[in-house]
């Protein structure tokens, strides 16, 4: 499971091999992020326009607090309100219900560079509200307005892109790892798990990248890590729901086209 057993847990510090893996170098980072490899890397990601899309998860009640407290990942896709994100349905579905949940782009180091956004309506397929079906494990949710402004125009977003077919090209997976205040990706090919799932080989995809997304070489959102086992038991290992029918249908609900 991909993302941390409760918002409010203290960061673990893993003593990894990988770290000399993460401490690659800003080319192979810049190779990544225009899916064009080095493939199955696992890299520190820079400060960027393209990485100011994908941000943590926070407690709303961890808003004045961040370091240390995000506990999945999600990213803002492009909709006509310019003000959603998209990200694995277990990160969402009856957390922070007490409290509300924060959305925070481009996370680093203990800062918002670009804000701290509060969630509004949520939006689970039918499969996963009626069942959490491992096959329906993505989700979006509404951002709400901040300082008068919309977080994709702040922040840009991707396009959310239902229906492109597993590993019709590679794609680069971004996400915050719990033990990590800093975003890492990785690019990779996804294969086909089965008919509904798809997976990446990618190392050190550890607990809090729930919800990270899969986007290709056309800035198009075609993966969100979870699904089979929420996302993957080891970190080397990362599932998505394939994109099909029901997440477009998703998708049209939450942008009301």
């Amino acid at each position: 499971m991909k993302r941390t057993s409760r918002i409010s847990a203290p960061l673990r510090r893993v003593a990894l091999c990988a770290v000399v893996v993460l401490a690659a170098t800003s080319a192979s980072v810049a190779a990544a992020d225009e899916a064009a490899g080095p493939f199955g890397v696992t890299a520190v990601v820079g400060a960027s326009p393209a990485s100011a899309r994908v941000g943590a998860l926070f407690g709303a009640d961890k808003a004045g607090n961040l370091s240390g407290n995000h506990f999945c990942t999600a990213s803002v896709v492009h909709s006509r309100q310019r003000d959603l994100i998209v990200t694995a349905a277990h990160c969402v579905d009856g957390v922070g219900e007490s409290t509300g949940l924060v959305f925070v782009p481009g996370y680093r180091d203990g800062q918002a560079p670009y804000g701290v956004w509060r969630l509004g309506k949520r939006y689970l397929p039918d499969g996963w509200a009626h069942g959490q079906s491992e096959d329906s494990d993505v989700a979006f949710a509404v951002v709400a307005e901040r300082d008068g402004k919309r977080v994709e125009d702040v922040t840009g977003s991707n396009r959310f892109a239902a229906g492109v077919a597993t590993g019709a090209t590679a794609v680069t997976v971004t996400g915050y790892p719990d033990s990590r205040e800093v975003p890492v990706s990785c690019t990779n090919k996804p294969v086909p798990r089965s008919v509904t799932q798809q997976r990446i080989d990618c190392p050190e995809f550890t607990g809090g990248t729930s919800g990270s997304p899969w986007v290709n070489g056309d800035h198009e959102v075609v993966g969100i890590l979870g699904g089979h086992e929420q996302g993957g038991s080891t970190p080397d290992v990362s599932y998505s729901v394939v994109l099909g029918r029901e997440a477009a249908e998703l998708y049209k609900d939450a942008t009301g086209d």
